[in-house]
């Protein structure tokens, strides 16, 4: 089973990705948001909106949807 971020992680990474975004790296900040986990909620409705080959493509993290659906969960 995927190992889950602890709240400081996912705070830290936050952190890195605004002050990206804040000296206008646009491209950076997303690179480093995209490494914390997608709730898995979201990860479900892009699954079912856009499909799967676009969510892969999209480089999320998505072991939290994982860790919630099982490791087949985009194949189903």
């Amino acid at each position: 089973m995927p190992q889950t971020m602890t709240l400081d992680e996912k705070l830290a990474i936050s952190m890195k990705a605004c002050a990206l975004r804040q000296s206008g790296d646009r491209e950076g900040f997303q690179r480093v948001i995209k490494t914390a986990p997608m709730p898995p909620y979201l990860a479900k409705i892009y699954k079912e909106t856009v499909g799967i080959e676009q969510l892969i493509k999209s480089g999320w993290n998505l072991s939290e949807a994982e860790a919630e659906f099982g490791s087949d969960w985009l194949s189903r």
